[in-house]
């Protein structure tokens, strides 16, 4: 898989370096932003047993 994604990236290694870099970031970044907000309230981490 990383190596389709890696031959599918435009520009010499620097390029596509900087690229996988900027891929990665922004994933992160939906992720924290949209992504475990919404599952936040499906997890049992909140919730306390004992009062």
């Amino acid at each position: 898989m990383y190596a389709l994604l890696w031959r599918s990236l435009p520009g010499p290694w620097p390029v596509k370096a900087l690229l996988a870099l900027l891929l990665a970031a922004a994933v992160v970044v939906a992720l924290f932003t949209w992504g475990f907000p919404a599952l936040a309230p499906y997890m049992p981490f909140n919730d306390n047993t004992v009062g």
